[in-house]
Formats: C-alpha cells, structure tokens, sequence
C-alpha cells in the first residue's frame, strides 16, 4: 500500500484516466504526477517523492515501478489526452497538428537506445553539432489557447525512435523517421474518424512514401525543395491505345524557375506570427502538380512564398489537399513556430532531461510523460485562467498574458491549497500542520 493521499483537486482532473490502472498502480501515478508538478528541480522519482514529504517510506521502489515494470497502456493514454484536448481546445473545425523529434541529451553505458544525431539547437547552416542522447519523435496538438493570446503546441502522443545501432544489436529492422510518422498519423486519423486532419512538418517528413500513405485519411503540409521534379497528371488513356499506362504527364517547371519567369502570377498576403515573430508582407504563387520520382508519386498542392522585404529566402511549401487555399496552408504552417517553444518550456519548467531512469521500458514511458503532462498543465489551468487571472507581474516586467509558467504556478497553487485549513476564528490565518511546513521548508531549502 502506498502511503500517499491524492488532493481531491487532482482526482478530479485525472479522473478520465483513472480506468486506464488498476486501483495501487493509480495511487502511484498520482503521486509521481503530484511530485512532478510540485517539485522545483529535477523531476526524478525521489524528487517527487522529497517534495511529498515521502523520503522515509519504504516502499519507495512501489513509486519505481509504475514506470520499469507496472502495466499499463501509454497509447490507450495518449488517445484520451487527445479527445481532453480537443474537447477543451478544438471543439469544432479543422483539427491542427505538427510532428517533429527533439533530442533528448542523455549519457551513459546503460542507455542502450541512445544514438549520435545533430544538435538542432546548436547547429546552424554553416556548423553542424553532433550530441549523445534519444532521439522523440512527438506529435502536437495546435490549438489557440484563449487565455494566453496566442497557439501553443500541446503534446499528447511521442514515441522513442532509437538509433540505427540500437536496432541492429536487437536484430530488428531499423524504422526511419518516416515510418514511425506513418504509424502516428494513422493512428491519430483512427482516434478522429470524423475530423478534418491537418499535420504541419519540417522537410523531414516530405517524403512521397509517407505522404501517399496518410493522405487519404489527413492533410499534411510540409517544405517542399525549390528543384523538386513536379508533372502534370497522367493524360486520359484513349479508347484502344496500346501500351502501358502514362505515371505522369508533361514535365512542370520548377519552382526556382517560377520564382524568376515574369509570367508567374503572385498574389500578395500578409502573414501574422511568421517564423513567431510580426506581421510579414508575402508574395504567394500556387499551383497543382504530380510530385513524381521513378516508382512512386503523390499529388499535391505547391505554394511558393517570397519576401516582400527581402529579408527570408524564397521557400515552398506543399500541402496534399489539392483544393486548400493557399493563404490557408500558410496559416496553417506558421502555427508550426510554437513547437519549439514547447520543447523549451519542458526542459525549462518540467524538468526533460533531469530524469535519471535506465530501464528500456522507464526510459520509454518517462519523457513522453512529461511532455504529455505539459498538455495537462495547460488544460487543469484552463478552469482558473479564463475567469480573467491575470499573470504576476513587476515593476520592471510587464507580462500582458499568463504562460505556461503561470499555468504550472495555478496548478502547483491548486495543489498545496489543498493541504492548508483556514482558521475558523480568523478567515485571514491558515493552519499549516507541522508535515506540511516541512515539506515546504524543504522545497525552500533544497530547489534541486
């Protein structure tokens, strides 16, 4: 029996979950999730256990066991934090994605799925970096978040993609980054049968096999190479001629000659959030193409985007819904910016990368539980924040929306609220029993 309490506040918001376990596996996620919101520093299991106040215990390897060995479903879980999200975020419209990967910094002999793979933070153009850790590959939901002005990026399904020597040394066939994407959008397309579906990507995912693949059950818009072999479709076939079938038809320019051939016809837009910063003034040209390479094609729609400014390079872009309008595909894609965003707040705020786990199956569970449990922080936050909270602030720092840090700050208040008793003589004294003091003494004392 695990000796932890849950606050009332937290089986409540936990509570479309709570079928997923069985009745001590679920005292145990409780209060890994409790130690994890509460706790300042490294979000280990006895990070979370110190903070409870739950350091002297014995069965402290109970805690352990609901990530290395506990059974549990972590996609059963992943396909309820969607519907939350969506039920809370996206209750009608399109329903707005972004899969990327990340790279979770990670050392030692025991890590066996780790891999070395380009640092996207610190590499650039002209430098490449290479770093030691697991590779995550994350699907978003990107949905406007009314309290906070703007789109975040709200996790709910990752999966680990381990490197290639990881596969060989298990003897496994070693999945590209395209082939566990496919797995994802089918499955999120499977969570959703009556939605429309639309996945934002980098240049990763611009592969032909995966964009036939999921393009008839969703919308994926992605960057599309300037030099890209573009046709028109396959002509009719006539009635008795002979021979096999056309694949394509007539070779299309290509976009780098479309972007200096003064018949392109441009269309000009203006872009909010472009690249996450201001308003951008844009040219837009767009057509329809068969993106064809020998054995394997795909239809898409292909927008050509350039700078009124002159400051960004000419891009593209392709979407694979050929009737979507292209100033649609571009409102669409820039939401893609708040990934990152999210990347960096859960290294910042919840602890990624602090986690200390070894086991193939902890390793596996912990990261996307973290990440998933940003998508939960914004969403408990959700109740407090639209009845007009407004964020802290200083005379020297003016904050004119909450973010996720206050988000977190309501939550870890509705936690520790929970504990205190207000005095039945003094409305303004508040009972704090001695464990409680000590525990956030503690917290004060020892952040890490």
């Amino acid at each position: 029996m695990i000796p932890f309490a849950p606050a009332p506040v937290l089986l409540r918001w936990f509570a479309p979950f709570a079928s997923a376990f069985t009745a001590p596996t679920l005292r145990g996620v409780l209060g890994l999730i409790a130690g994890a919101i509460l706790a300042p520093g490294r979000r280990t299991v006895t990070a979370a256990l110190s903070i409870l106040g739950l350091r002297e215990i014995s069965t402290f390897t109970t805690f352990h066991r609901v990530l290395n060995r506990n059974r549990w479903a972590p996609r059963d879980l992943a396909g309820r934090l969607l519907h939350q999200l969506v039920g809370a975020f996206v209750p009608e419209g399109p329903v707005v994605m972004a899969i990327d990967e990340t790279i979770e910094r990670r050392w030692g002999a025991k890590i066996r799925a780790r891999g070395i793979y380009r640092d996207p933070v610190r590499s650039s153009h002209g430098h490449f970096v290479k770093t030691s850790g697991l590779r995550w590959i994350s699907l978003m939901l990107l949905a406007p978040i009314p309290w906070a002005g703007r789109v975040w990026a709200l996790p709910f399904l990752t999966v680990l993609a381990p490197s290639e020597r990881y596969a060989h040394e298990r003897g496994h066939r070693h999945k590209l980054l395209t082939d566990w994407a496919r797995q994802m959008l089918l499955q999120v397309a499977r969570w959703l049968p009556g939605r429309q579906i639309i996945v934002v990507a980098d240049m990763s995912y611009a592969a032909i096999a995966l964009l036939e693949a999921v393009r008839r059950h969703l919308t994926v818009i992605t960057r599309l190479r300037l030099d890209a072999r573009l046709f028109d479709p396959p002509p009719a076939r006539q009635p008795g001629q002979k021979g096999r079938p056309r694949v394509s038809g007539a070779r299309q320019p290509t976009l780098t000659q479309r972007l200096t051939n003064p018949a392109t016809r441009w269309r000009r837009v203006t872009v909010t959030n472009w690249s996450g910063e201001q308003d951008r003034r844009l040219a837009i040209a767009s057509g329809t193409a068969l993106w064809y390479h020998p054995g394997k094609s795909v239809p898409i729609r292909w927008v050509l985007v350039r700078d009124l400014a002159g400051e960004v390079e000419p891009q593209a872009l392709l979407c694979t819904d050929l009737a979507a309008d292209p100033v649609e595909v571009l409102t669409w894609f820039v939401r893609r910016w708040s990934v990152e965003v999210t990347f960096a707040e859960v290294r910042r705020h919840l602890g990624v990368e602090t986690q200390r786990q070894w086991s193939d199956r902890a390793i596996a569970r912990t990261t996307p539980a973290l990440l998933g449990l940003f998508s939960l922080v914004t969403v408990w936050a959700d109740e407090v924040l639209n009845e007009g909270w407004k964020p802290r602030c200083a005379a020297w720092y003016v904050k004119s929306h909450p973010t996720f840090s206050d988000a977190l700050a309501v939550v870890r208040a509705k936690l520790w609220g929970a504990s205190f008793e207000m005095s039945r003589q003094d409305r303004e004294q508040v009972k704090i029993p001695r464990a409680l003091l000590n525990r956030l003494t503690e917290a004060a004392c020892f952040p890490t």
